[in-house]
């Protein structure tokens, strides 16, 4: 990880859409498609709602209920959030100015070995 790391006025303006400098590149890619960034996008964008959905606890009645209407809006949350992490993660990496086939890398790396261990299985690779 690169040593120029955000600040925390920094980091909250970068969780909220800013643009980070272009020294905090590294810092950025890590975030975006290092170890744990599925995590940390799922966090990012569930955590916030839950004191939100959380009100409902405070509706009278059986508790039952107001569990039920926080999954009503929470499992769509989190359908979509899911269903939205690359594109989201690759629009970041684009203004960021990176490369958004960095999301792929890994995927593409495992191809690639598996590929070249066929090949010389195979006697395909000289």
């Amino acid at each position: 990880m690169s040593a120029h790391k955000p600040d925390f006025g920094q980091y909250l303006g970068y969780q909220f859409g800013r643009v980070l400098p272009p020294s905090m590149q590294d810092w950025v890619r890590d975030d975006l498609v290092g170890t744990g960034a599925q995590a940390r996008y799922l966090i990012r964008f569930t955590l916030p709602v839950v004191p939100l959905l959380a009100l409902f606890l405070l509706i009278p009645g059986p508790l039952w209920i107001g569990l039920a209407m926080m999954a009503l809006l929470f499992i769509p949350l989190v359908y979509f959030t899911i269903a939205l992490m690359n594109v989201y993660r690759r629009h970041r990496l684009l203004v960021h100015g990176l490369d958004p086939a960095l999301l792929n890398a890994d995927a593409q790396a495992r191809v690639d070995r598996t590929r070249e261990d066929y090949e010389r299985r195979h006697g395909r690779l000289y």
